[in-house]
């Protein structure tokens, strides 16, 4: 699923999870659920986090089904 890639993108920038939920405007907690696929990731969501952690490539093939390595 689509958490795990989240959580590494946002490791590999540096970013806790309270400072990427304070960039993209949401709860740390909803942060957490959606890295643990607990939440449904919205394109809104996905697009905040691409630019928060300058992952914007592979948020962007998430979105669109390419299988990816990070």
């Amino acid at each position: 699923m689509y958490g795990s890639i989240l959580k590494k993108v946002r490791i590999q920038s540096g970013l806790s999870q309270e400072e990427l939920a304070e960039e993209i405007y949401l709860s740390r907690s909803a942060v957490s659920r959606l890295e643990n696929n607990k939440l449904k990731l919205t394109v809104e969501d996905a697009v905040r986090w691409g630019q928060a952690t300058q992952a914007t490539e592979i948020i962007a093939a998430l979105l669109c089904g390419v299988d990816i390595a990070v």
